[in-house]
């Protein structure tokens, strides 16, 4: 062998190991200045986890607000010490001088606010309910009846969205805070009003297309629909009313943390004596039937005139208008097959 190659394995034997030695040193720096504080900065700082966010959206989020120094190195912390799916979504407070280990730390112990997402189409009931499971109530059964004295009489007014709360919140702030979103919400639309009722009874309408219709295309004609029936004296005819009717029975009878509240009507319910039963009476429901959004409001304020008489779903959820009685029969029988 020349000199030379002995030369090369020479230096390759030497240099190979001061490389490792260079990469693992600068790892070693890199992972301490990663682990360290941002800043001596200690102004709180609020920040949210939104749900559905993984390790790295909260990871890029933290490094975007100048709370971490480093996206990767958060992700490799959680995923070191086990942690990647154990941070719950909802409102922090951190400080640009928390250290990377203490900060993790404290998205662990939890949000100081939690998210709670209302459905539009939710009735009181179900409302206090989602409260009280997404808050961790501790005695549900009593913030649910603190939430039903609260809001008794305001069905319908309280708006359906994403709500950020701390856990030991009140029911009447809650109910509170909710009133004044659905204020807020709809002020812009209550001068848009061509239905020919007041705002309240358009709340009434709205509330019974947010149950009894699938998309937004559709709800103006449905809207017009509900209006023409009331104007001719006709029953609406409304199953969604019925099934209110039959909820509000179980609620006071039963556990509401466990009660179905919209449940497919039997014909004994098509019978039951309510005012909220539209078979039976040709008017209005005395008051809204869930909480209603935006669109269904809008469609209430806003109806479409049309022929159409008559409506139906099929299986599918695609509607099916009808003129008159006699299409809408056969519409039953292609659709439902009854």
């Amino acid at each position: 062998m020349s000199f030379v190659k002995k030369k090369g394995l020479y230096f390759v034997f030497f240099a190979v190991p001061v490389i490792f030695i260079l990469f693992v040193v600068g790892g070693f720096f890199w992972w301490k200045s990663s682990l360290s504080a941002v800043s001596s900065d200690t102004s709180s700082v609020r920040f949210v986890v939104q749900k559905g966010w993984g390790a790295a959206q909260i990871g890029s989020a933290l490094n975007e607000k100048g709370l971490i120094k480093n996206s990767f190195a958060f992700k490799l912390y959680l995923q070191v010490s086990g942690n990647t799916s154990k941070i719950q979504a909802g409102e922090y407070t951190f400080s640009p001088s928390y250290s990377l280990p203490t900060l993790v730390g404290k998205l662990l112990k939890g949000p100081d606010l939690l998210w709670v997402t209302i459905p539009e189409g939710y009735r009181l009931e179900e409302i206090a309910r989602k409260f009280a499971n997404d808050l961790e109530k501790e005695d549900k059964d009593t913030f649910i009846q603190e939430f039903l004295t609260s809001s008794k009489g305001r069905e319908g007014y309280l708006f359906p969205d994403s709500y950020l709360f701390p856990k030991n919140v009140t029911a009447p702030k809650v109910v509170s805070y909710l009133e004044n979103t659905f204020d807020t919400k709809v002020e812009q639309l209550k001068g848009n009003n061509s239905s020919g009722v007041s705002f309240d009874d358009a709340i009434i309408v709205a509330s019974l297309l947010e149950r009894e219709t699938r998309t937004d295309s559709e709800r103006p004609l449905v809207s017009g629909v509900i209006y023409k029936r009331l104007d001719a004296g006709w029953p609406l005819q409304v199953d969604a009313s019925v099934q209110y009717a039959v909820g509000s029975a179980k609620g006071k009878s039963g556990n509401i943390l466990n009660i179905k509240f919209w449940e497919p009507l039997t014909k004994a319910d098509i019978e039951v004596s309510s005012p909220y039963n539209s078979y039976k009476v040709s008017t209005l429901p005395p008051t809204p039937i869930c909480s209603p959004g935006l669109s269904s409001i809008k469609a209430a304020l806003t109806p479409q005139a049309s022929d159409y008489w008559f409506y139906l779903h099929d299986p599918s959820g695609e509607i099916h208008f009808a003129k008159t009685i006699e299409e809408h029969n056969a519409n039953i029988r292609k659709y439902l097959g009854k």
